[in-house]
């Protein structure tokens, strides 16, 4: 079976060096997310301070996102998938070191600009470094060190709960540290099916916007965004705002709130490593069609119990049970396999920002909508579940299957890569 085909070690290696983008990104928005009490009161912030660093956070990976996967085709993906690994480092020393909130603002803005670029950059780099039998565990590979991300910047929060600006500068520098490690290995990773500077100077240095519309890219662009945008509302929704429903609408206290999050983590993340295992069998598609059923059924006893404690109790089970399986990852390995090859990195960024962009206005609405009816708020939440399963059982059925039998290797493609 070519999912049972051992992989290089050193495509492992470009693997973890791209994964780090989405641990970087999961880090960057949930370290603000746990520091921004501290930073609020540290810097005498007011409300609609702290409202814009928590909207420009998510604005800037959306932005980002879109700049960074054109850059990325236009002037040779390696060349971007450096740099923007170092600009992030800057954001996050001068968020670390931030004197006063203008500064933090600064570093906010860099940081969450060079995040979004990495994302699209990233996936496409190590796209195409695999061969076809290897690109599903590959890119589903980023997704642990996403889970990763969000594990740490939860873990340090509550380790250093204590401790104020210094461990709210620890959360944020962790990061700063992580990113310069990436990027000094970054810039000495070789691959082994890499073109020579004769063969890189004589390929075709940039991508036409054009080929960007055309029929081959814009219906598995549409298909991906479609199942990325509606999925990505309900797990945004609960990522950001699960502790503050479980307090506000289920009557949960803090302490029980924070503690079912927490007990979840690492189920989430040894899920998201038996996926990557099926990522390039047929049992990724098998397994998504019954895990979508699951994570429906989660919204829907979420939903007719109106947000009470039992009924999210058991909606918390089934979902992190089903997510890793029908979730982000299902999107990041389909649109590798179905989006063309010369057209990854603008039509993922596309993709990936305008999702972000609807995220954060999801988000900036969602407290009002909790508040004035938790069962609409549910039951919309369910519905954009069943749209991203019926999305994700189009792209299985027909898009998977077209793609198949034209996916070619990074050898056999002329994509400009230093």
């Amino acid at each position: 079976m070519a999912g049972t085909r051992p992989i290089p070690k050193q495509l492992w290696k470009a693997a973890a060096l791209s994964g780090m983008a989405s641990y970087l990104d999961a880090g960057l928005i949930v370290s603000i997310s746990v520091n921004l009490a501290i930073y609020r009161d540290s810097y005498d912030m007011g409300v609609w301070m702290a409202g814009a660093i928590s909207a420009i956070v998510t604005g800037c990976i959306a932005v980002g996102s879109l700049v960074g996967g054109r850059l990325a085709d236009l002037f040779g993906r390696r060349r971007v998938y450096n740099w923007d690994i170092f600009c992030f480092a800057l954001g996050a020393i001068v968020i670390t070191l931030a004197p006063d909130d203008i500064t933090l603002l600064i570093g906010v803005l860099v940081a969450g600009l060079a995040a979004g670029a990495d994302l699209p950059t990233s996936l496409a780099v190590v796209s195409d470094a695999a061969p076809s039998w290897a690109r599903g565990r590959l890119v589903a590979f980023t997704q642990v060190m996403w889970m990763l991300g969000i594990a740490v910047a939860i873990f340090l929060g509550f380790v250093l709960s204590t401790t104020g600006m210094t461990g709210a500068r620890l959360i944020t520098g962790q990061l700063a540290v992580a990113a310069l490690v990436t990027w000094a290995f970054r810039s000495r990773l070789k691959l082994s099916d890499e073109p020579s500077e004769t063969e890189a100077e004589a390929a075709p240095r940039g991508v036409s916007l054009k080929n960007v519309w055309t029929r081959a890219a814009l219906l598995p662009m549409a298909a991906t965004f479609v199942f990325y945008v509606t999925w990505g509302l309900g797990a945004n929704t609960f990522g950001q705002f699960g502790t503050y429903l479980l307090v506000t609408v289920s009557d949960a206290s803090q302490s029980l709130a924070t503690g079912i999050n927490l007990a979840f983590i690492p189920i989430g993340v040894l899920l998201t490593i038996a996926f990557v295992r099926v990522a390039d069998t047929p049992w990724r598609d098998r397994l998504f069609r019954v895990a979508a059923v699951v994570q429906i059924l989660a919204f829907v006893i979420a939903s007719l119990t109106a947000g009470a404690l039992v009924g999210m109790l058991v909606f918390f089970v089934l979902y992190q049970f089903s997510h890793p399986f029908a979730g982000e990852a299902n999107y990041k390995v389909w649109s590798q396999l179905t989006l063309p090859a010369d057209t990854r990195g603008t039509t993922q960024g596309l993709t990936y920002a305008v999702s972000r962009g609807v995220f954060a206005v999801a988000a900036f609405f969602t407290p009002a909508l909790a508040d004035y009816s938790p069962t609409v708020l549910l039951w919309t939440i369910t519905a954009c579940m069943t749209v991203a399963a019926f999305a994700g059982v189009f792209i299985i059925r027909v898009l998977v299957p077209r793609s198949s039998g034209a996916v070619r290797d990074r050898a056999d493609l002329r994509v400009p890569s230093t």
